[in-house]
């Protein structure tokens, strides 16, 4: 039985109720909020997910919404990426970063009009961040959270479900692009995203009071494709290489050092924060580089709550941010934070607390 003791400084997602009803068992904390982590079967809620369709309580990333005339200015001001081109109806993923260029965030920002825009948001505070931007620049912009809270269905046969309740004009949908539109009278907006590689959309509920209601319309459409409750936490974040913002960056990391460098723009204008740090990182390169790591070894064996040291012959090299069973690689797999300088196929010695552990460097995604 999964309890929670509520607080004000615990906010829980308009889709709380009915996960609970679903047999939430497990969950985590995320931007301040109750991220569900487990429906009592995670080998179960994985194959879901790469065979099937699975229903996602993602209202932790919380909308951080620019509105006003200078909405643009600021959106682009705090992105590392050009958004000049940004159509309204279109998503971007992007880096936030600091004067340093370390990565705060990475959103996909969405234009839903030349005056407004949302980020959504991974687990950092970014309407703190962005509202003192705002006001140092002297901008018209109010920054706030909306009342918009995603919901996802991921997975091969997520499209059909999405298309049977809304029609097939989603079908058409390019990658992070969305459109407003009603379920029932729920006001929403869809988007073809989500923190998987399995394919998939967003649903952005846009009347909190309506979530168990949201909920129950995709569960009762999803039933003949075997949709089920699950949650981002799965192995196949680690298996797809999708980053995770604070669990495998530090308060040094930056674009380039995170397989960021295609999603970061260093033409955006001059007063976009940290481009000049970026720029020299760029001309003298990264002094680390992400990689995946293949560990000895045939029991599974997750990371902790702490990154594991990594070492080539004693010395260190670098940390191990993360660490999964992998069911399609029969393999603890993770990700490495290390040194330039090491090749891939490396084989590496990772300081774990049962003791050393030999694995193997390889480029990403591992599937």
């Amino acid at each position: 039985m999964f309890q929670v003791f509520p607080n004000a400084r615990l906010k829980p997602s308009p889709f709380y109720d009915i996960c609970v009803e679903e047999g939430m068992t497990s969950a985590s904390l995320y931007n301040s909020m109750i991220m569900p982590s487990s429906f009592g079967d995670r080998e179960a809620e994985y194959w879901r997910l790469i065979e099937g369709v699975s229903q996602w309580d993602v209202g932790v990333q919380r909308q951080v919404q620019l509105k006003g005339p200078d909405a643009a200015r600021l959106a682009q001001r705090l992105a590392m990426r050009d958004l000049s081109t940004c159509a309204i109806g279109q998503g971007k993923y992007v880096a936030l970063c600091n004067a340093k260029g370390t990565i705060l965030n990475d959103p996909i920002i969405m234009k839903l009009a030349d005056d407004l825009y949302w980020m959504s948001i991974a687990d950092s505070d970014m309407w703190l961040w962005s509202e003192t931007i705002a006001m140092s620049a002297g901008y018209d912009v109010e920054v706030s959270h909306p009342d918009v809270s995603p919901m996802a269905l991921q997975g091969p046969k997520a499209e059909d479900v999405v298309a049977h309740v809304l029609g097939d004009w989603v079908r058409d949908l390019k990658y992070f692009w969305f459109r407003e539109t009603e379920i029932a009278g729920i006001p929403v907006v869809v988007q073809r995203s989500g923190y998987s590689k399995q394919g998939g959309f967003e649903i952005y509920l846009c009347d909190g009071t309506k979530g168990s209601q949201l909920w129950r319309i995709f569960k009762e459409a999803g039933q003949p494709w075997g949709i089920g409750p699950g949650s981002p936490q799965t192995p196949e974040r680690t298996e797809s290489g999708l980053l995770s913002i604070g669990s495998d960056t530090d308060a040094f990391t930056n674009p380039f050092e995170v397989r960021m460098a295609r999603f970061t723009d260093l033409t955006v204008p001059e007063d976009t924060i940290g481009l000049e740090a970026l720029q020299r990182v760029r001309e003298t390169g990264p002094a680390r580089q992400q990689l995946g790591l293949v560990l000895e070894g045939d029991t599974p064996a997750p990371l902790g709550f702490a990154w594991e040291g990594i070492t080539l012959d004693g010395d260190k090299i670098g940390d191990m941010t993360n660490c999964i069973w992998s069911p399609r690689m029969k393999a603890n797999i993770g990700f490495a934070l290390i040194s330039s300088q090491i090749a891939v196929g490396t084989t590496v010695t990772i300081q774990r607390p049962s003791g050393p552990c030999d694995a193997k460097l390889v480029t990403l995604p591992f599937l």
